[in-house]
């Protein structure tokens, strides 16, 4: 990095660089805010009304907080990008799959930024499935399934997840995030409460502002912060649903799932487990955390998952008992009602994707030796894993959200291309490079990515102090 851009970061990180104030003072949930309106700050008599600031078309939303915010950490971003010669590395444009190897800025690029755990999404095998589906049923469900008529491919996905999980029956739906926030939405309300742990994903948090139900959060993976919690407030409402994740995504830790659901029984609650992460991660067969635990299908109410990750595809599911499944299928707003089914080359990959799975079943062993390996590469080499358990969800800590942008932005530079995640997606100090492993990364690519990265962040440490704040 040039003295010229360590000065810019300097300016931009006191709140001196192009105008902008990204400091963090004066900030809503860790996000900085711009500076109020001289409208709204002008002095004002005891009884006078405050003075409506006039925003013009157009520019209703530019001094909304957390645009102002945005669009003044993205000028800063760019202009460190612009003085030190990195290439940004958000919204990188790629012209290939979303693989191992990606190709962008007309370079290759060993890729650390995909959720294609088993190398699915671009399969042969996957890909003519959804080709074969757009042939016969066009790009697009066009309606909603209730109205629009059942093609045979939801049926079949959904019966095959539904014995998996051992239940009653599955749906499959658009959107990983919606059927989280949907279901959530249509089974909680007033008088209910959703008992989460903390580092629950945000589209559980999204579902129950839609449900209007009460959020109690308990220490992460701690079974008995959640019996002290239930212990305290179950009594206080009528339905409760514990939601728990199988592999938390930004930690890459465990969802201590089998003990966690037992307690929520004591107290009778329901049981809700997210499996985005840990379905065809986990379990010799890549049949999730169920099949890791050994557990058996009724002990939790509902299993979601997608079809964005391991499976190659696109979309969400649950599987649950049957009638609450048809009862979804027909009155839930966001996840079926009122929505367009997936598009049927969606579930038609998917669906070929699991074939895959089940046929290739090294293909989970794969991934694990790579996780190991690359875990045992970095700490090797000194690096900060925070909670990580040795899971293809690797996180290395970096402290600072500019140094851990200086540090994507390097690994970029060299070849290696994995994201930056900062607050509010983490707690302030926590920022961090989040690698996603997959069982197609060979040994030389995991081997030397450990070397470069530990290469950069030893440069990171030379950039100010404020960096890391």
């Amino acid at each position: 990095m040039t003295e010229s851009a360590r000065e810019l970061a300097r300016k931009l990180l006191a709140g001196n660089g192009n105008g902008a104030d990204i400091s963090g003072v004066g900030n809503r949930g860790g996000v900085a805010t711009a500076p109020r309106p001289a409208a709204t700050a002008a002095r004002l008599t005891p009884n006078a009304p405050a003075a409506r600031p006039v925003r013009g078309p157009g520019r209703q939303f530019a001094d909304h907080p957390e645009v102002a915010a945005t669009v003044a950490k993205q000028a800063a971003i760019a202009a460190i990008s612009a003085q030190s010669g990195l290439v940004n590395p958000l919204f990188l444009p790629r012209t290939s799959p979303n693989d191992t190897v990606i190709h962008a800025n007309d370079t290759d690029l060993v890729n650390f930024s995909a959720y294609n755990y088993l190398g699915l999404s671009s399969h042969p095998r996957v890909i003519a499935a959804a080709k074969d589906a757009l042939d016969q049923y066009g790009a697009s469900a066009s309606a909603s399934r209730i109205v629009s008529g059942e093609i045979p491919l939801y049926g079949q996905l959904e019966r095959r997840l539904a014995d998996i999980y051992d239940t009653g029956d599955a749906m499959v739906t658009t959107s990983g995030y919606l059927t989280n926030a949907g279901v959530i939405g249509f089974l909680l309300g007033e008088g209910d409460v959703a008992i989460c742990d903390a580092l629950i994903h945000g589209s559980v948090v999204s579902g129950t502002q839609w449900a209007g139900c009460r959020r109690i959060n308990f220490r992460h993976n701690d079974p008995e912060s959640l019996r002290a919690v239930l212990r305290m407030s179950r009594a206080g409402f009528d339905r409760a649903l514990v939601v728990l994740e199988g592999h938390y995504s930004m930690d890459g830790t465990v969802g201590r799932v089998a003990e966690l659901a037992a307690i929520a029984r004591e107290f009778d609650c329901a049981v809700m487990v997210d499996e985005a992460h840990s379905f065809g991660v986990f379990g010799a067969r890549g049949h999730g955390i169920r099949e890791h635990y050994a557990m058996a299908g009724a002990e939790v109410d509902i299993w979601m998952g997608t079809l964005s990750k391991a499976l190659g595809s696109c979309g969400g599911f649950i599987a649950a008992d049957a009638e609450l499944i048809g009862a979804m299928k027909a009155s839930a707003p966001g996840v079926a009602m009122l929505t367009g089914g997936p598009a049927p080359s969606t579930i038609a990959a998917a669906r070929a994707g699991l074939e895959v799975l089940e046929a290739e079943p090294e293909r989970v062993a794969r991934l694990w030796r790579n996780s190991r390996l690359l875990h045992g590469a970095l700490l090797e080499r000194g690096l900060n894993l925070g909670e990580s358990q040795g899971t293809p969800i690797c996180p290395v800590i970096v402290p600072g959200e500019v140094r851990a942008g200086f540090v994507s932005a390097t690994l970029l530079q060299r070849g290696v291309y994995a994201g930056a995640i900062s607050a509010p997606a983490v707690p302030i100090g926590k920022e961090r490079l989040r690698f996603f492993i997959t069982s197609e990364h060979t040994e030389q690519q995991l081997i030397s990515t450990a070397d470069l990265l530990a290469e950069a962040v030893a440069l990171a440490a030379g950039l100010p102090e404020s960096a890391a704040v």
